[in-house]
């Protein structure tokens, strides 16, 4: 009876083993890499809830914040432009020796997500444009802007700025609850920004899987608020 008891408890050790062996294997063939990249005004920081929602599935997560704002405002330059914010990307690509990421970009994350696909395209298995602009080879962030933007931006260039400051939370559909908490984070943007042009050379229509995330009026889409679950659903089949 005492041999029998010991071989069941070896039996029933060998499954546990065996099973949370699978477990761990098919989590690991699940598991994906995401390089998240912020808008305008904003940082890292605000994509904290959806990283989270992510590392909790297993995925590995990357979000890197563009040269001059959030936390690497005090980089602030008048020489920072769209080439910069490119290489931002690219580097952390690059650096991080990430290979078969799921790139994400909000809004004007478009921009250097758009450009850094032409130097990464072998490391790119999908690309997901959250509200997110697509430029074409050759534009620039002013062609887009609306004309108050556009009366803004020129006379801060007249008067010599640098940067524009970041519009209140409101404007980003912010929920009530974290407006205060989002205007405390979010700083300046480069004013060269708006008159780089983009060089593209089609490398972006090449990523195997593209996804495009609309925001309506009925959904917040906004990286703070965590997205709508459509939209986490949609980056985690991407």
């Amino acid at each position: 009876m005492t041999t029998r008891r010991t071989m069941l408890a070896a039996g029933a050790s060998l499954g546990a083993a065996a099973m949370a062996g699978a477990a761990t294997t098919q989590a690991q063939n699940t598991s994906k890499t995401f390089v998240l990249v912020h808008g305008a005004w904003h940082g890292g920081w605000c994509w904290r809830r959806v990283s989270d929602l992510l590392e909790q599935k297993g995925h590995k997560v990357f979000t890197p914040t563009l040269t001059g704002l959030g936390e690497r405002s005090h980089l602030m330059s008048r020489d920072i432009n769209l080439d910069t914010h490119i290489l931002d990307v690219v580097n952390v690509i690059k650096w991080e020796d990430l290979k078969n990421i799921c790139l994400v970009a909000h809004s004007y994350g478009g921009w250097p997500v758009s450009g850094a696909i032409e130097q990464s395209l072998d490391r790119i298995a999908s690309v997901v444009f959250l509200d997110a602009f697509l430029p074409e080879d050759g534009q620039k962030g002013f062609d887009f802007a609306s004309d108050f933007s556009r009366k803004g931006t020129l006379e801060a260039q007249q008067r010599g700025e640098i940067s524009r400051p970041p519009p209140p939370a409101t404007t980003f559909h912010v929920n009530e609850k974290d407006r205060a908490w989002v205007d405390s984070k979010t700083t300046p943007q480069p004013l060269a920004l708006a008159f780089s042009e983009i060089k593209l050379t089609g490398a972006r229509e090449k990523v195997a899987k593209k996804t495009y995330i609309r925001e309506s009026r009925e959904e917040n889409l906004y990286p703070c608020a965590g997205l709508c679950a459509a939209g986490v659903r949609q980056i985690l089949c991407g």
